[in-house]
């Protein structure tokens, strides 16, 4: 399974932005899209931005990958 992360745009340098997950900076490759811009939330896969997300959609989906991620490790759903 493959997972895509909302991820909000803070640099661009020639096709590479720097993003940030979180609070987590990383690099993705702009190749794949047209006009993107700083301040854009993007979602990336394998290193790669392939899609732009509005703001509202990418905090969304964070807030419920965070949720995910807490009933995951707090045993929810453990059918032992």
């Amino acid at each position: 399974m493959c997972l895509a992360i909302p991820s909000k745009i803070t640099r661009i340098e020639n096709d590479m932005a720097t993003i940030d997950v979180d609070g987590v900076q990383r690099q993705a490759s702009l190749l794949l899209l047209e006009d993107a811009a700083v301040g854009e939330y993007v979602i990336v896969h394998a290193g790669f931005a392939i899609q732009k997300i509005d703001e509202a959609g990418a905090m969304e989906t964070i807030r419920l990958l965070k949720e995910a991620a807490a009933f995951v490790e707090s045993g929810g759903g453990d059918p032992s």
